[in-house]
């Protein structure tokens, strides 16, 4: 968080975003702003993410965004058919991206997770993964299942944290990562992100409703985006649920080198970089999936982001 710090005059870095306002934190104190007209004109979406180091003007508006270390974007959905794609930046200047799973109440989508995951590697943010409610299933023959998956994104080299927020499982080491640093929770409604958030926080005051009964679908209690500054020093952003996250700016050529697992390996086919780790003979990839050193779900995963990248 030092690197927001700054004693430049109308300078600060974006809090809170809500309909037409930015929330500004600049020293000791925060100011409501808005967008310049020129800061609208020059962009198509939105150019003010949270998280970004932005200056202002003496109206109040937002003049202009500074260079960012880095940014978590995604490709933002179509608002009707034939309509182009565009980026969706989600949040800037991050520490560290937290894809936040339910071991149950919703059941985890873990092909979603390697969308995160992927998100990250090619923004080259570090990731953590986070498991939640797990008192749903301890004890229970779903535990064993969930515990062995975490096995597996560890032995890739992601660090997975499993958490309740009921029974207080997992939060001591929840807080110690998250101590200052700035992190984003992402994932879709009903996880439990904004429990775990009062968990670790209590007086945060965060809405939480419990995963409908009658769908099994998450209901939205975030409707905005928002840093959170934690006791622990650093601060975290809760986003909305989100139900869909595209890749943007993944070329379905590069995508292996997004998998950690699999980077070391591309190049090492028998048709080098050409070589698309789906049918042909000889690729590396394939054999270390066959010789279980490659998870098969995530090679799957591979396999489906890769379809919807070409």
């Amino acid at each position: 968080m030092s690197a927001f710090r700054t004693t430049e005059p109308n300078t600060g870095f974006v809090t809170k975003k809500s309909t037409n306002t930015y929330h500004i934190q600049t020293g000791e104190y925060s100011l409501a702003c808005t967008l310049s007209t020129r800061l609208k004109r020059e962009s198509d979406g939105d150019p003010v993410a949270i998280g970004d180091f932005v200056r202002w003007n003496e109206a109040g508006q937002l003049t202009e965004v500074l260079p960012r270390r880095n940014q978590l974007a995604r490709r933002a959905a179509q608002p009707m058919p034939g309509s182009y794609a565009h980026e969706q930046v989600i949040a800037a200047n991050l520490d560290q991206v937290m894809p936040v799973f339910a071991a149950a109440n919703p059941k985890p989508a873990w092909n979603l997770l390697d969308r995160y995951l992927v998100s990250a590697e090619s923004a080259e943010i570090p990731a953590l993964v986070v498991l939640t409610k797990f008192d749903l299933v301890d004890g229970k023959p779903e535990s064993a299942e969930i515990l062995s998956i975490a096995a597996e994104y560890r032995a890739i080299g992601y660090e997975v944290i499993v958490t309740s927020a009921e029974t207080g499982l997992g939060l001591e080491q929840l807080r110690a990562a998250l101590s200052n640093r700035l992190s984003i929770f992402v994932g879709k409604s009903g996880v439990g992100k904004s429990s775990l958030l009062n968990a670790l926080e209590p007086g945060l005051g965060l809405k939480v409703q419990q995963t409908s009964q009658l769908t099994g679908k998450g209901r939205h209690t975030t409707t905005h985006l928002e840093m959170f500054p934690l006791t622990v020093g650093g601060a975290i952003i809760d986003t909305p649920g989100i139900r869909e996250f595209g890749l943007w700016d993944v070329a379905s050529d590069d995508l292996a080198l997004f998998f950690p697992e699999m980077r070391p390996l591309v190049g090492a086919c028998k048709f080098g970089l050409g070589c698309s780790h789906d049918q042909e003979p000889g690729c590396a990839i394939r054999h270390a999936v066959n010789a279980g050193e490659i998870s098969p779900y995530r090679y799957q995963s591979y396999l489906k982001l890769k379809d919807e990248q070409l």
